[in-house]
């Protein structure tokens, strides 16, 4: 029969309290158990001497007749000075695990991209504003240009007068500061409709 000294764990919950036991290594954990040489109750502070009881002697006499300790045990034997516990080196205690280095690599792979994507656009965008700047100067006379002479188109339906007509004419002038042959052209054209006026 193999021998253990485990914990066996009572009390309520969230208030857990251990007993320290010699027990049977396929008996459940908190079955049937052999003897019990100690408790241990986490809930105190760690420097209180109620946190671990132990019975050294019968604790002595089991690990004698060849019971294994769990390691939370051996902890418990090793400050009792009981047993001397060998201490563990784990070196891959602190790395990562391979999906967690996975994520990492990816967030690594969007943080480059994303920069790169930002130098790109600070070196870009210096020529692109005056490209869209020079349309919309361009566009703005030609609209009012074009408004102008569907004005002027109107006017003679409705029925022509030097008075709108010179309010016309000074609004297209208005419009664009220098005139272009067009408009030129646009005013000769409605001063040859215009009839002369009746004295």
């Amino acid at each position: 029969m193999a021998l253990s000294i485990r914990l066996s764990r009572g009390g309520s919950k969230k208030r857990p309290y251990y007993r320290i036991v010699v027990a049977d290594a396929r008996s459940p954990r908190d079955g049937k158990f052999i003897e019990k040489i100690g408790n241990y109750n986490p809930l105190l502070a760690k420097d209180s001497d109620q946190r671990v009881q132990l019975d050294s002697d019968r604790a002595k006499h089991w690990l004698s007749v060849g019971a294994q300790p769990t390691d939370r045990v051996a902890r418990f034997l090793d400050a009792a000075g009981v047993r001397e516990r060998a201490a563990k080196n784990n070196p891959n205690k602190g790395k990562p695990g391979e999906k967690a280095v996975e994520r990492a690599e990816e967030r690594a792979e969007k943080a480059k991209a994303a920069e790169e994507a930002a130098a790109e656009a600070a070196a870009a965008p210096a020529p692109e504003p005056v490209a869209e700047e020079a349309p919309a100067v361009e566009e703005a006379p030609a609209a009012e240009e074009a408004t102008a002479p569907a004005e002027e188109a109107a006017a003679p339906a409705e029925g022509s007068n030097e008075e709108t007509e010179a309010v016309i004419a000074a609004e297209v002038e208005a419009a664009t500061e220098e005139p272009t042959p067009e408009a030129e052209q646009v005013a000769e054209a409605t001063a040859e409709e215009t009839p002369p006026a009746e004295a």
